[in-house]
C-alpha cells in the first residue's frame, strides 16, 4: 500500500513469558502486519527477553521500575508514523493493526484511539458483566474528569507526532497509570476518538486473587491528583471548549508540532 503510515506496536513486560508468546503469536498473525513489534524488557527474570527474540521483536530495556516509564521507552523507541500499545497478557483480533491503520488515515485530525476489551479467561459466566464494569467504571469516572474520552492501555493507538508533542510532560513514577497521565495530557493536544472495531481479548487478572484491585484504584486516584489544580475538572473541561472553538474557526488538522520550548529529552 503506497504511501501507507508506518506501524509499531509496543509491549511493556515483566516476568510475562508464557503470556508474552501468546501475544506475540496473535500479532503474527496480523492481516496488516507491523512494520515493528518493540518489546519494552522492565527488569524481567524469566525467560521474557528471550521470547521476545524468539519472535523477531526488537527488545528494549527499561532499568526504571514501573509500566509509566516502560511504556514512555517504548515509545521513544518506536520509529513508525502510528504508534500502538497493548499489554503481554492481551490477545488482539487478526485485523486488530488493520483497524488502526485505517481509523488513523480516515480521521487526520484525530491524535489516538482507544477500543474496549473483552475477557478471554476466568470463569466463562462472568467475563462479559466483568467487562462491562472494569471498561463502564473506568469511562464513568474518566470522561467527566478528562472532558474526553480517556486512553485504555491494553488497547490503543496514538500517532507519533502526538507524543513527540507530550513526552517531555507525562509522568513516569510508577505508582501511576499510565494510559490515564497520558490521556491528561494528550486530550491537551489533539483528540482521543473511540474505535470499535479494533477488537482485543484480555486476562481477567485485574479481578485474580492477590492483584490488589485496590491498589489499582489508589493509582488511579493518585493520577488524577497529580494533574490537579491545573486539570481541576471545571477548568480543564473550560480550556478544552475554547480550544476547541479555536480549531473549528482555524479549521485545522491535528496540529503534530511539538509544544513551544519542548524538551525531548526528559520526562517528569
Amino acid at each position: 500500500m503506497p504511501n501507507a503510515a508506518r506501524i509499531s506496536v509496543v509491549i511493556p513486560v515483566k516476568d510475562d513469558d508464557t503470556e508474552l508468546a501468546r501475544c506475540l503469536r496473535a500479532l503474527a498473525r496480523q492481516t496488516v502486519p507491523a512494520d515493528e513489534v518493540i518489546v519494552v524488557d522492565n527488569g524481567s527474570t524469566d525467560a521474557s527477553a528471550d521470547v521476545a527474540r524468539a519472535f523477531g521483536a526488537r527488545l528494549v530495556r527499561c532499568e526504571a521500575p514501573g509500566i509509566p516509564a516502560a511504556s514512555a521507552a517504548g515509545y521513544d523507541a518506536a520509529e513508525g508514523d502510528l504508534i500502538l500499545r497493548l499489554d503481554a497478557d492481551c490477545v488482539p483480533d487478526e485485523s486488530w493493526t488493520a483497524a488502526m491503520a485505517v481509523a488513523f488515515a480516515a480521521r487526520r485530525d484525530v491524535a489516538a484511539f482507544t477500543g474496549a476489551a473483552r475477557f478471554i479467561d476466568g470463569p466463562a459466566l462472568l467475563r462479559t458483566p466483568l467487562a462491562t464494569l472494569y471498561l463502564g467504571t473506568y469511562a464513568a469516572v474518566m470522561i467527566p474528569t478528562l472532558g474526553h474520552l480517556p486512553l485504555f492501555g491494553s488497547n490503543m493507538g496514538l500517532r507519533r507526532a502526538a507524543w513527540l508533542g507530550i513526552r517531555s510532560s507525562v509522568h513516569l513514577d510508577a505508582e501511576l497509570h499510565d494510559d490515564m497521565d497520558l490521556a491528561f495530557h494528550l486530550g491537551e493536544r489533539g483528540r482521543i476518538r473511540h474505535l470499535s472495531g479494533a477488537r482485543m481479548g484480555i486476562s481477567m487478572r485485574p479481578f485474580a486473587p492477590g492483584q490488589a484491585f485496590g491498589r489499582r484504584a489508589a493509582r488511579g486516584l493518585r493520577t488524577v491528583l497529580v494533574h490537579f489544580p491545573h486539570d481541576f475538572p471545571p477548568v480543564r473541561w473550560t480550556r478544552r471548549l475554547l480550544r476547541g472553538v479555536r480549531r473549528r474557526v482555524a479549521g485545522r488538522r491535528y496540529d503534530t508540532r511539538p509544544s513551544p520550548g519542548l524538551d525531548t529529552r526528559s520526562h517528569r
